[in-house]
């Protein structure tokens, strides 16, 4: 699609900057509240400029999380062309940089939209059940590292302090942390509901948590990242995307390092990974037998466990692809008894 004009938003908590560029000039700049009746009024601003069409169009935002929620329902709403981009992405492709500030920032942003254009990846809306199924995730991650952070220091108290001052720390946290036991209890039964509710969500449920090692919180993790496999399709790129892909690190003759994945990645997607590739090696079948072989053979534990976190992504995209739950004991009828 060829676009004419490029606008970069500069999203902060309170205020939005709009830097329109065209030709690779910036024709103009303007400040606005981040609220939604005023991104409305800046939408109508922006057709009065001579020439200006949404077809023609293509808005560009960092990734800011729920600070620019206003700005994309909006411009999903008029059917703009809205491209939602990593910082680092704009920050390494704007080279050297002096200086910042947000109207300076929007301009940049409009600028990477400008030289990058031929790269753009359109966002997706998600559905209004993903939406509300990745906040209650957020919630339930958020009440176990609340319970964790009451519970630690009771352990502690009764294993160093003196029995009375072990008996207030626990009385003062006790309460709390059943609360939130009680809270995370219902938001649990409140995500599995949502999920049950909506047939093609629950179908895909059963379909990604049919792989052995794969439970119900990293499904839904995988499902509301890859928009239900809408904006990720491809295996491969999901584990890039994970962080389970090791890339060559060399350099001429003098730098030789060994192969090691990168650190840009969804750390909590990784995280959930790993636990799943824990648990299969526990479990008797193909993977754990694998991961005994590669073990005998003298493979590092963590090679080995970062390849079947690989396999387990390659095992949820294939029965996704396919449509159907996995098949533990899968014969291929092409060959002959």
């Amino acid at each position: 699609m060829q676009f004419k004009f490029f606008i970069g938003i500069d999203v902060s908590k309170d205020t939005l900057d709009f830097s329109v560029v065209s030709n690779g000039n910036e024709i103009t700049c303007f400040q606005i509240k981040n609220q939604a009746k005023t991104i409305q009024a800046a939408v109508k601003k922006l057709r009065e400029i001579p020439h200006f069409t949404l077809s023609k169009a293509l808005f560009c935002i960092e990734h800011t999380g729920i600070y620019g929620n206003h700005c994309v329902l909006e411009l999903h709403t008029v059917k703009a062309n809205l491209w939602v981009e990593k910082a680092i992405e704009i920050i390494r492709s704007s080279g050297l940089q002096r200086g910042k500030n947000d109207k300076v920032d929007a301009k940049r942003i409009a600028l990477f939209a400008y030289r990058n254009s031929d790269k753009a990846r359109l966002w997706v809306a998600p559905r209004a059940v993903i939406v509300k199924l990745r906040k209650l995730l957020t919630i339930r991650d958020r009440l176990i590292s609340m319970k964790g952070q009451l519970s630690t220091p009771i352990k502690e108290s009764k294993r160093f302090d003196a029995l009375e001052i072990y008996s207030e720390v626990k009385d003062a946290c006790q309460s709390t942390i059943k609360a939130i036991e009680k809270d995370f209890k219902k938001v649990e039964k409140r995500i599995l509901e949502i999920i049950k509710a909506d047939e093609s969500l629950m179908h895909l449920f059963e379909i990604v948590t049919s792989v052995v090692g794969i439970g119900k919180v990293i499904a839904c993790e995988i499902i509301i990242t890859t928009n239900e496999f809408k904006n990720i399709s491809d295996s491969k790129k999901y584990a890039c995307y994970s962080g389970v892909v090791p890339f060559e690190h060399s350099s001429g003759s003098s730098v030789r390092g060994r192969n090691r994945v990168s650190h840009f990645a969804n750390k909590n997607v990784k995280r959930l990974l790993h636990m799943a590739a824990l648990a299969v090696t526990r479990i008797k079948g193909d993977l754990q037998f694998y991961w005994l072989r590669k073990l005998k053979e003298g493979k590092h534990k963590m090679v080995i466990l970062n390849a079947i976190r690989n396999k387990l992504i390659q095992r949820v995209f294939a029965v996704v692809n396919r449509g159907t739950k996995y098949e533990r004991n899968y014969t291929n009828n092409l060959i002959s008894p």
